[in-house]
Order: C-alpha cells, then sequence, then structure tokens
C-alpha cells in the first residue's frame, strides 16, 4: 500500500509542478522553521532506514553551547497524511518504490513550501541515494526557511538614512524595527531585540586591512575581541564580551554582495563573568577600499535552545548589500 501512495504522489507532484494554472491560489503553509514532516510507512520509520533517515537529520549544528538538531522532524504515515499535514511547509516522502528517485517540488499543496521525494527499489539503495542528497536535501530546506524568515521578519526595518554607520561605512543590512538601537556612531553600530529570557543583538563595523593575508580566522578573531573589550562591556565593572578559548570557531567562505566572505559561528562569553552563548559572523572582505567590513549576531540566552535564534541572526545578517 506504501509502494502504491508514494507512485501516486510521485504522479501527482509531477503533474503538479508542470504549466500550473496561474489563477490557482494555494492556501497559506504552515509550519515553524527548521521543522519537517516524514511521510513514511510507520514499519519503516520504527526500523533501521527511519534511524539513517534521523542520525542524518539530527545531526547536530555547529557553533552552539549544546547539542541541537538542524531540524525538528515529525513523523507521519502515508495513511494519515491528509489536509492536517499537506499544508505543512518542509514535507519528506521517503520510502520504497520500483526505481529509485529523487526530486523537489515547490508549492504543491500550499504555497509557500518544500516537497522532497526520495525512494528506493530496496533498503540499501535507498540509504544510499539518503546519503548522496544529504547535502543537497538540508541545503534546499533551509534556504527554503531562511527565504520566508528573511521576508517575514525584516518587512519593516530601519532606513538606512536612520543609521548613521550604514551612512558613513556605505554598507547596509535589514534590520527589524523591533530590535532597538543601543549604538550607531558612524563606525560602529549595535542593535538589539530584548525578550523575556534574554536578548538578540547585531553589530557591525569596518577596520582597515594592508592585504588580502589578514583575511583569515585569527585576525577575525583579534579583532572580534578588541571590539568587545572597547564597545560590549559586561554587567559589572572590567567585563566585556571576548571569544571563548576552548571552542574552535568554524568558518566557511562563501559570497556576499559579489565579495569574498567568511563565516564564523562560535561561542563567547564575558571575561570575570558568567555570561555567554553563540555568535555568528560575517566577515567580508572589501578589497577596493583596503578594509574589512564585519557583521555579526550574537545571542543571549540562558537555560534555552538557542538554534532558531542564531537562525534569526543569519535571516538579518544575509541581507547584507552595499551602497
Amino acid at each position: 500500500m506504501f509502494k502504491k501512495f508514494l507512485l501516486l504522489a510521485v504522479v501527482f507532484t509531477s503533474l503538479f509542478s508542470c504549466k500550473r494554472d496561474d489563477k490557482i491560489t494555494l492556501v497559506e503553509s504552515t509550519g515553524r522553521i527548521n521543522h519537517l514532516i516524514v511521510v513514511m510507512k510507520n514499519s519503516d520509520w520504527n526500523g533501521s532506514m527511519g534511524d539513517s533517515l534521523v542520525s542524518i537529520l539530527s545531526k547536530p549544528l555547529v557553533g552552539l553551547p549544546q547539542e541541537e538538531a538542524a531540524f525538528t522532524i515529525s513523523h507521519v504515515s502515508p495513511d494519515n497524511f491528509g489536509k492536517l499535514f499537506n499544508r505543512n511547509r518542509n514535507i519528506l516522502f521517503f520510502g520504497l518504490s520500483d526505481k529509485d528517485t529523487y526530486y523537489t517540488n515547490e508549492n504543491v499543496y500550499s504555497s509557500p513550501q518544500t516537497t522532497i521525494t526520495i525512494l528506493g527499489k530496496d533498503e540499501k539503495s535507498l540509504i544510499k541515494s539518503l546519503k548522496e542528497h544529504e547535502k543537497e536535501l538540508i541545503k534546499t530546506y533551509r534556504e527554503g526557511d531562511l527565504k520566508l524568515y528573511q521576508n517575514k521578519i525584516t518587512k519593516y526595518h530601519w532606513n538606512i538614512e536612520n543609521v548613521k554607520t550604514f551612512k558613513e561605512l556605505g554598507f547596509n543590512l535589514k534590520i527589524p524595527k523591533t530590535y532597538n538601537k543601543v549604538e550607531d556612531n558612524g563606525d560602529f553600530l549595535w542593535f538589539s531585540y530584548p525578550y523575556t529570557k534574554g536578548q538578540l543583538n547585531i553589530i557591525g563595523y569596518a577596520v582597515p586591512v594592508k592585504s588580502e593575508d589578514d583575511f583569515n580566522l585569527l585576525n577575525i578573531i583579534k579583532i572580534r575581541d578588541s571590539i568587545g573589550k572597547n564597545f560590549i562591556p559586561g554587567q559589572f565593572d572590567n567585563t566585556f564580551m571576548t571569544t571563548e578559548p576552548l571552542y574552535t570557531p568554524m568558518i566557511k567562505k562563501l559570497k556576499m554582495a559579489g565579495k569574498e566572505a567568511i563565516e564564523t559561528r562560535g561561542l563567547w562569553y564575558v571575561e570575570n563573568d558568567y555570561m555567554g552563548g553563540p555568535f555568528l559572523s560575517y566577515t567580508i572582505y572589501d578589497k577596493s577600499k583596503k578594509r574589512l567590513i564585519i557583521i555579526e549576531g550574537f545571542v543571549y540566552s540562558p537555560a534555552t535552545k538557542k538554534r532558531d535564534f542564531v537562525f534569526e541572526m543569519e535571516a538579518i545578517l544575509k541581507t547584507f548589500s552595499m551602497k
């Protein structure tokens, strides 16, 4: 029965993705960010196939003080997959069929929505396909959530004309209006969003460099520690933010606004105090002006999970643009 269901799903989603009538209006999708519905036969979910799937989707994210999985997963059997579940934004169909298949569709049952189908002729080929497409699968769901979240939280943002540092340094971020301005002196900006259990923060600044040789992790950490000491004090005298030395930050190279950039994920703490949490920064090499533009988000939220807070930081920081 499950095989028939998945084959019908293959046919249906393939037809649905072809030349859809533009007049069709889909219902709005549901589901929180970083949440995923897995449609899979109960016996397979409770066996080795389910274990393999969960082990991949539940790999801990880097740069967090406690282990947190990339996705929160909910399982539903094909028999129970109906209107209650098909409006979810992220859906994964996973199971056995007559041939090996992997494909992605957008806005099948609701909008915005991403559905991915992975089928295999047997358990071995299914698991092989899953591992081969692991990075693509995770990237597809994360980028969809990121785009949606960006549009949601930055819809009403600070105007560049009201942020002195943006005008002076020649870059821009869509910082939500819900964030309060802490500092904005033309060289350094700091916005924060306080809530019941903590605070989210966005900072930005630029520093001169002699050459591209200064565009490396050691220098990035040296710079952020200097900024923390001079601009981000703790709650007591002689306390300030610095990088946690017992955790080596993880980096990834990418491009932002057409320029070379380094993403850094790590942990911060307050010197001579007990405060700490995760940070996410992007260092952009501006070759024409021989400088590094650094934008960062850091979270203080004791005794709570922090995955989704860092995701919000990422959504804001990736609105970066040059004037």
